[in-house]
């Protein structure tokens, strides 16, 4: 099927296909649901590498991660080479719709990316915490753990925002938009991660091993690293059902849901607008640690 999007012209293709075959939810309705959510996602998304994860056979069949933009992509796709500790990659950047359309269409239902811009890729523009719970703890451990990180951040005169994952877990933003590397963030990110620890020890663990992390809440400060990525702001999730990693307030981490789908997700931005935003723009000093 023969598409234009703002002028650019895009074949789309077994539109009728059933990526979440629990739900019937078709690869049309994941391009729809992209198509629709781009307003508030592609900013979020614009001059960032991205790291697709394909999905050709749907959530319940083998799936791959695809650094490497394809080479059979539109001539139209932005692109950005980056170099890693071994060879050069060339990225795709997903700058406007057609593009988002494009990666949808190559069922990338998935879209992950860097806390950097491509032009700047030693300065990430905020910290990251991903909230990931270790049964049997789940969602709720991690709204309380959130929330213990908001009253650490607030102390120190940061805002921070949290999102759902779109999966079991959360994370948690602090932007910085200012002149600091991965060098200064990553260890404060660990020094939070482990007064976290401290703090509550029965409830946290900033130690990756999994022989640590059962009943608790791994406070995944790992992130804030140039070759990590995350899971984007409005990105679908592969899970049972078409999940969004979904921002919420903080009123909503103490009380409200914590799961959202497509509908869902279209229908809150279309009432509250992203609430996101202010990762775009919004300046902060990072402390210094001890």
């Amino acid at each position: 099927m023969e598409v234009s999007i703002e002028g650019r012209r895009l074949s789309l293709s077994n539109l009728e296909k059933v990526l979440y075959p629990a739900s019937g939810f078709t690869k049309a309705q994941v391009i729809d649901y992209y198509l629709r959510i781009a307003p508030v996602l592609l900013p979020h998304l614009r001059d960032r590498p991205l790291t697709l994860k394909r999905y050709p056979n749907g959530v319940d069949k083998p799936f791959f991660y695809e650094k490497q933009c394809p080479s059979h992509r539109p001539q139209w796709v932005n692109t950005a080479k980056v170099r890693t500790s071994s060879k050069e990659i060339t990225f795709c950047l997903v700058q406007d719709v057609a593009t988002l359309a494009w990666a949808a269409n190559l069922a990338d239902l998935e879209m992950h990316v860097p806390l950097h811009r491509h032009r700047q890729p030693d300065r990430p523009d905020s910290i990251v915490f991903d909230l990931d719970p270790g049964p049997p703890a789940d969602i709720e451990a991690c709204r309380e753990v959130a929330l213990l990180l908001k009253g650490m951040f607030d102390a120190l005169d940061l805002q921070s925002f949290a999102k759902t994952s779109g999966s079991k877990g959360m994370q948690v933003y602090v932007p910085l938009n200012s002149a600091v590397t991965y060098d200064e963030t990553k260890p404060f990110a660990l020094a939070v991660a482990e007064a976290m620890e401290r703090k509550k020890p029965r409830l946290v663990v900033s130690n990756m091993k999994k022989s640590l992390r059962a009943g608790k809440v791994l406070v995944d400060w790992s992130q804030n690293d140039p070759h990590k990525t995350t899971v984007c702001v409005y990105s679908l999730r592969a899970k049972e059902r078409p999940t969004v990693s979904m921002p919420v307030t903080w009123d909503e981490v103490r009380k409200g849901a914590l799961s959202f789908d497509s509908a869902h997700a279209l229908k809150r931005v279309e009432q509250r607008g992203d609430l996101f935003e202010p990762l775009l723009s919004l300046e902060q000093k990072l402390p210094r640690t001890q």
